[in-house]
């Protein structure tokens, strides 16, 4: 049944004209139409300025034509230009990774109407690649998840008891420290492809954010105490309405990424600011900074701009942070300091609980 109208459309496109042959047919049109009008421009400027009379008619014809001729085509041009500002536009969406873009044209040529489906015909095979490999992620690493706690839960065990010599006992610390950078990659997985897949309840609420940093500040004690950092924290009293569980990964990331990169003995600045119209949160460490490159790069999935630090993540946390940010409508971004180490900025937003309801 579906041969029929596509065999009926392939008919009706070789009954118009190739797009080659309209573009020579409307050169010879303006052409023509130029040579015409600039003859009747310049019968029209003699009857009102004899004076024109004087001037050559050939230099007459050819200047009025030039100026009817550009006219003209600036005019046919646009027609023929718009459709490649479309497809323009809607590659630049695809190649952002956004797959839900679908283009029209108003255009009676076959060749640019057969581009534009062929066009849409990509993005939906990409927006449906896209999702069968999320939705594999997904389950693959959902199952992965309960394996991983048992080995986890084991090996704990094991550390307890008494009859575990030296060498047995830095094995265990092995599995275990492996088990949990596995399972914190899991997990990272699991909550990246919900949130693109947009599967996470909206759950917002009004809360303290200025309460939830310094959370995320004592959270990762384990980290920072080892590396003696210090923290020059100022933070406003700030109330946002917002999912309190995700915005929670965004601190605890881009923290946990500062204090990493920190020296040993190094600072942590940690600065958060509130006006009517945006809440600033930056966090500034001391460590090497990054190339012009990584920053391109920073927020992309598994991409670790410094490879000595690969044992110690997995290159989903900034990546993490972005789509959670964007997601809520916010920004971020990175920058390096004149005097070493970078910046993240995060922007929120805020909005009332009567808005967002």
């Amino acid at each position: 049944m579906k041969k029929q109208p596509d065999l009926q459309r392939l008919q009706e496109q070789k009954k118009r004209l190739s797009l080659r042959a309209q573009l020579t047919l409307i050169i010879g049109l303006v052409v023509v139409v130029s040579i015409a009008l600039a003859l009747l421009l310049e019968y029209l400027l003699e009857m009102c300025f004899p004076v024109l009379r004087n001037l050559p008619a050939l230099l007459q014809l050819n200047l009025y034509s030039f100026v009817i001729a550009t006219i003209v085509a600036r005019f046919v041009t646009q027609v023929f230009s718009e459709p490649i500002r479309q497809l323009c536009m809607g590659m630049r969406q695809v190649s952002g990774g956004d797959f839900s873009v679908q283009l029209e044209t108003k255009s009676k040529s076959g060749e640019i109407q057969e581009l534009f489906a062929g066009f849409n015909r990509m993005v939906q095979e990409l927006q449906s690649t896209e999702i069968l490999q999320s939705d594999f992620v997904s389950n693959v690493s959902h199952e992965f998840k309960t394996p991983i706690n048992a080995i986890e839960g084991y090996t704990t065990l094991l550390q307890n008891t008494d009859n575990i010599d030296e060498v047995e006992n830095e094995y265990i610390e092995k599995i275990l420290f492996n088990t949990r950078r596995l399972s914190s990659l899991v997990s990272n997985i699991l909550l990246l492809s919900k949130i693109e897949n947009q599967t996470i309840p909206t759950n917002r609420a009004l809360y303290r954010l200025d309460e939830q940093v310094r959370e995320a500040i004592l959270a990762l004690e384990s980290m920072w105490e080892p590396k003696e950092i210090d923290f020059d924290v100022d933070l406003a009293e700030v109330s946002y309405f917002g999912n309190e569980n995700l915005l929670y990964h965004v601190w605890m990331n881009l923290m946990s990424n500062a204090i990493k990169f920190s020296p040993q003995g190094g600072t942590v600045k940690i600065r958060l600011y509130a006006s009517d119209a945006v809440l600033r949160f930056t966090v500034e460490d001391q460590g090497p900074g990054l190339s012009e490159e990584a920053k391109k790069h920073v927020f992309d999935k598994f991409y670790q701009a410094d490879t000595s630090h690969k044992a110690e993540g997995n290159g989903l946390g900034l990546a993490l942070v972005k789509r959670i940010v964007t997601g809520v409508g916010g920004e971020v971004s990175v920058e390096d300091l004149p005097h070493g180490g970078c910046r993240f900025t995060v922007l929120l937003y805020p909005s009332a609980p009567e808005e967002a309801g």
